[in-house]
């Protein structure tokens, strides 16, 4: 599908405008201008496919994240809800009783290792984060498509 857009020029003294058609698609071929915009490996998407088809392909691949992703939120999060419930019941009922000074405890010693870990973690997320970041700058046609896709699937 060639995107195609109408530029006006108009001359100052004159009523008339004229317009000139421009195809994006092969205007994008002649250019090159994603070179310069997101370096010279600008993948190979790129070159494969329209924009069209790369929209679609991200759009469908995140509408399908998006839509698992809330059933799962939502399954994940009556889990965790509907076990705190059951577990208050039945603390409440005197089924259970919870060491309150024990759970402190096993929580700052959590809190403790989690924090050394992240610390040690930091470089691996930095690397992680700049492979993420280069990706998306070579397929930023996709991956628009597939962040729009995700929003959509969320909210369907």
């Amino acid at each position: 599908l060639p995107f195609l857009f109408l530029f006006s020029f108009s001359e100052h003294d004159s009523d008339d405008d004229s317009y000139e058609v421009l195809d994006l698609t092969e205007y994008a071929r002649r250019h090159h201008w994603w070179n310069r915009l997101f370096g010279r490996n600008s993948g190979p998407i790129v070159e494969k496919y329209s924009v069209a088809t790369q929209i679609v392909m991200g759009g469908v691949t995140g509408w399908c994240a998006g839509f698992l992703f809330q059933k799962v939120g939502k399954l994940a999060a009556t889990a965790v809800g509907g076990g705190f419930l059951l577990l208050q019941i039945a603390s409440h009922s005197g089924y259970v009783q919870v060491d309150w000074k024990r759970v402190e405890k096993d929580v700052n010693k959590a809190k403790k290792q989690l924090k050394k870990r992240a610390n040690k973690a930091a470089p691996e997320i930095n690397t992680l984060i700049e492979e993420s970041t280069e990706f998306i700058k070579q397929n930023i046609v996709v991956s628009s498509g597939f962040v729009g896709g995700f929003l959509l699937g969320l909210a369907s």
